[in-house]
C-alpha cells in the first residue's frame, strides 16, 4: 500500500457551493477516505462526484490533474482545484517517503478526456495508434512499479478483451507494490478479485460487493431481456 487514507479539512466552505455540495465530498470531509486494499473501484452514476474526488487524490499525491506521469510537473497551467488542493494522505512507509521527495514519487493519472495529449507527451503516439492501443501502450510501459496510479473511467476507450487485459496489468502492477484508485462504469474491471468498491452517490460514499452494485444488476437485467429497457426509450 502506498496510502492508507485521504482527508481534507476545510473550514471557509458554504456547503451549497460545488464542490462541498457533492455528498461523497461531504463525507471525505467528515471522515477522510480509507484504502483498504491496494485496488479501489469508485463507481457511480455521471454527476455523482467519482470524477471530481478521483481527480482531487491524484492531485493530492502530486500528479499533474491534465493528466500524465509522476515526470511531468506539469504539463498544463491548471492550478489544483479546491478540494485537491486540500487533500492530505495518511500513508505507509513507502508513501511517507514517495510523500516526502518528488524524486522518490511514482505513479500516473490517467483520465479518458485527456488521455490522447498525455499520451502523445508520454512518447506513445497515439496517433499513430487506436486509441485504445495507445492506452494499452501506456499501461504496459508506464504501469509498472511502485507508486500511486488513479485511472478515470479507462475503459472508455477500450474493448472487453482489452479491459481483461488491463486487468492483468493491475493484478501485476498490484504484485509490484503498486496501489491503484479507479474511477469506472465497468461490472468487467470491479470484478477484479480482492478489490474494495465503493458506490459513490447521493448517499455519499458508501461500501459494496461485486454482486451488490446496482450496475451490476442493471447489467445483468438489461443482458438478460434487452427489450425491457429499450421499450421505454423506443416504444
Amino acid at each position: 500500500m502506498i496510502v492508507e487514507r485521504a482527508y481534507a479539512h476545510v473550514d471557509d466552505r458554504d456547503d451549497r457551493e460545488w464542490p462541498w455540495s457533492v455528498p461523497c465530498v461531504r463525507d471525505l470531509i467528515a471522515g477522510g477516505l480509507r484504502f483498504t486494499a491496494p485496488v479501489t473501484f469508485l463507481v457511480g452514476e455521471n454527476g455523482s462526484g467519482k470524477s471530481t474526488l478521483v481527480e482531487a487524490l491524484a492531485e493530492g499525491f502530486g500528479l499533474d490533474s491534465w493528466g500524465g506521469s509522476h515526470d511531468w510537473r506539469y504539463a498544463s497551467h491548471r492550478s489544483k482545484s479546491v478540494l485537491g488542493a486540500r487533500i492530505r494522505f495518511d500513508a505507509a512507509p513507502l508513501g511517507r517517503r514517495m510523500l516526502g521527495s518528488w524524486a522518490a514519487r511514482k505513479g500516473f493519472f490517467l483520465r479518458a478526456e485527456t488521455a490522447l495529449d498525455a499520451l502523445d507527451r508520454e512518447g506513445f503516439a497515439p496517433n499513430a495508434v487506436s486509441h485504445g492501443e495507445g492506452f494499452l501502450a501506456a499501461f504496459r510501459g508506464k504501469f509498472h512499479q511502485a507508486g500511486l496510479y488513479v485511472m478515470d473511467e479507462p475503459e472508455a476507450a477500450l474493448s472487453f478483451t482489452s479491459c481483461l487485459e488491463l486487468l492483468g496489468h493491475i493484478d501485476q502492477l498490484v504484485k509490484n507494490g503498486g496501489q491503484v484508485i479507479c474511477a469506472t462504469h465497468s461490472p468487467l474491471l470491479t470484478a477484479l478479485p480482492g478489490a474494495d468498491i465503493i458506490e459513490v452517490g447521493e448517499h455519499g460514499l458508501r461500501r459494496t460487493t461485486w454482486d451488490e452494485l446496482a450496475l451490476v444488476d442493471h447489467w445483468r437485467r438489461y443482458l438478460a431481456d434487452p427489450h425491457s429497457y429499450l421499450r421505454r426509450l423506443l416504444d
